[in-house]
């Protein structure tokens, strides 16, 4: 299993507002998603030579 980059309770917190509950497995999927859109920004930014901070506009 890789890191989770995002903050469980946090997330575990939010979903328990809307009456639902989480499990481990959505976490876990959840933080891949993260990892991806982060892979994806980079190499966008990359590849436009433009400049060497991720932004907003750079999530695809």
């Amino acid at each position: 299993m890789a890191d989770i980059l995002v903050v469980a309770s946090k997330i575990k917190k939010v979903v328990k507002e809307t009456g639902l509950r989480s499990g481990s497995d959505y976490i876990e999927a959840l933080s891949k998603r993260v990892e991806e859109m982060i892979k994806a920004s980079t190499e966008k930014v990359k590849t436009e030579g433009k400049k060497k901070t991720l932004g907003a506009e750079d999530l695809i």
